[in-house]
């Protein structure tokens, strides 16, 4: 297992004025398994190089276990990389593709027949040896892909947007496979992602990236519960933001007074919560109770959207079809905002 540090990281192509990557830290703790996370251009599969050696940083270090590998060329690092479009050689048996690593190292044949096999098998593809890629489809290219990195045994396993090119169904169940090796094998493992439910689910800790910059660095649930700036909340789906000051647990708004979770910033802000976490009807009882008027009724199959105006403000809510059935567009509604749910973004 190998404990990766990320200091300073910059990467500046030439001809563009922005970096790509601009002074990312990062901690990612021996054997976990960490998501950089961000839309398409961010950063994070240029941060993957960089890890790999595939390119050279403008400036900052890496370190494996407190050691810069900045200078030691990709083949050292024993850093192995899997890319979206799996990479397999086409004219190699599937037995040659994931072998190829060994081979190259010189490892006795015998040794490599029978570790290809333990590999194969792990990534559930037992006795496909002598099959060639063209034959497989996409998800078990993708397994070998995955089992070619894995049986050289890597000090730390990179993977770029490694479900992206399969179905749903193939996704759900490489990511419990991918999970589950990681586990069992106690590989330090950096995934790249733009999926925001991928991220959540395989992850013990997510990197967000947004514009080269490392936005929030946390498990998954802090995301949700205490975002670290708009931008960061409305990449998880946060909708709903007010203005107004937070002091001695209270918000003070447009709208109102709503009392505040004890750890809450203080000072001039927004106001965020989440949708799912709004009480309407007779659910809402307690604290920070406020009357909306209902503007717009979106039914999505198992979840209702509901906007509701509250003064100027709106506030967008999400709940169980069978609780707001009977409510109708332009109706008087109760709401509340449980103070454990909501959070300030001060500025």
């Amino acid at each position: 297992m190998t404990h990766l540090a990320i200091r300073g990281l910059t990467k500046r192509f030439s001809g563009q004025t922005e970096a790509a990557v601009a002074d990312l830290n990062l901690e990612i703790e021996s054997g976990s398994l960490v998501a950089l996370l961000g839309p398409s251009g961010c950063g994070k599969t240029t941060t993957m190089k960089m890890v790999a050696g595939l390119l050279e940083p403008t400036a900052g270090d890496i370190l494996f276990d407190e050691k810069s590998i900045i200078n030691i060329a990709p083949e050292r690092r024993g850093a192995v990389m899997v890319f979206q479009n799996y990479l397999l050689f086409p004219y190699m048996t599937i037995a040659q593709n994931v072998g190829y690593g060994l081979k190259i190292r010189k490892v006795d044949r015998a040794i490599i027949d029978q570790r290809v096999s333990e590999i194969l098998e792990m990534v559930r593809l037992p006795g496909i040896e002598s099959r060639r890629p063209s034959e497989l489809s996409g998800g078990q290219q993708q397994r070998v892909a995955l089992a070619r990195a894995l049986v050289v045994e890597p000090r730390l396993l990179l993977l770029d947007e490694p479900l992206s090119n399969l179905d749903a169904h193939l996704r759900f169940e490489l990511r419990d496979l991918i999970r589950d090796i990681q586990q069992k094998m106690g590989i330090t493992t950096v995934f790249v992602t733009h999926d925001q439910e991928e991220a959540v689910v395989l992850a013990d800790k997510v990197a967000l990236i947004l514009d080269g910059r490392l936005r929030q660095y946390a498990d998954a649930d802090v995301f949700y519960k205490r975002p670290a700036d708009e931008a960061t909340a409305r990449f998880f789906g946060g909708q709903n933001f007010i203005s107004g000051t937070s002091a001695n647990g209270t918000f003070e708004a447009a709208l109102g007074s709503l009392k505040l979770p004890s750890d809450a910033p203080e000072g001039t802000g927004i106001l965020t919560f989440r949708p799912e976490n709004v009480r309407i009807g007779a659910a809402a009882d307690g604290e920070n109770t406020l009357q909306a008027k209902l503007t717009d009724k979106i039914f999505l199959g198992t979840q209702t959207r509901l906007k509701l105006a509250v003064g100027d403000d709106i506030i967008t809510a999400i709940a169980n079809p069978n609780d707001v059935e009977g409510y109708l567009v332009d109706q008087e509604v109760p709401l509340s905002l449980p103070p454990a749910t909501l959070w300030v973004l001060t500025k």
